[in-house]
């Protein structure tokens, strides 16, 4: 069981963390690729929050703010998946709060029309997606239930005299 959880952990985690490892390489002095697909993801979020609240006088360059954006990604998805593989609850918090901070805005189908392909395409990455956020709640309720199981069994029993 030890090592079959191990390997299971291990299997999943290197989705993260072989994406971050790419994501890092990839980066160079304009953030890589992966800024260039978030800058227009950001500008649609905040173009969505100044229709929200209304247009502010704070103006902000979505350039340097995808760059950081992606380093955060990195981190999260990196540090996340490492702890994550040593059974860390922790590493589960990285990654669970990567996949709520980037699935709804990365995969937008909700954007897009139900006949368009590339609608299909999102949704199908948005549902996988839930899917990690779901199997990572599992791991965390079944390493608490575990806990919780282990701390009754280990309460001392007052002895007679």
């Amino acid at each position: 069981m030890g090592f079959s959880s191990f390997l299971g952990r291990v299997l999943f985690a290197s989705i993260f963390i072989l994406s971050a490892w790419q994501m890092f390489n990839e980066f160079g002095n304009d953030g890589g690729p992966a800024a260039k697909e978030w800058a227009p993801k950001l500008e649609l979020v905040k173009t969505f929050i100044d229709g929200k609240i209304g247009k502010n006088d704070i103006y902000f360059d979505v350039k340097p703010l995808a760059r950081t954006f992606v380093a955060t990604c990195i981190f999260l998805k990196g540090f996340g998946g490492l702890l994550f593989v040593l059974g860390s609850g922790f590493g589960a918090f990285l990654l669970i709060f990567y996949l709520i901070l980037t699935t709804p805005i990365l995969y937008d189908f909700y954007n897009y029309d139900v006949g368009e392909p590339k609608f299909f395409v999102l949704l199908r990455e948005f549902l996988q997606c839930v899917a990690y956020l779901g199997a990572l709640l599992f791991f965390l309720g079944m390493k608490n239930s575990i806990l919780r199981k282990l701390q009754k069994k280990k309460a001392p029993k007052p002895k007679a005299a």
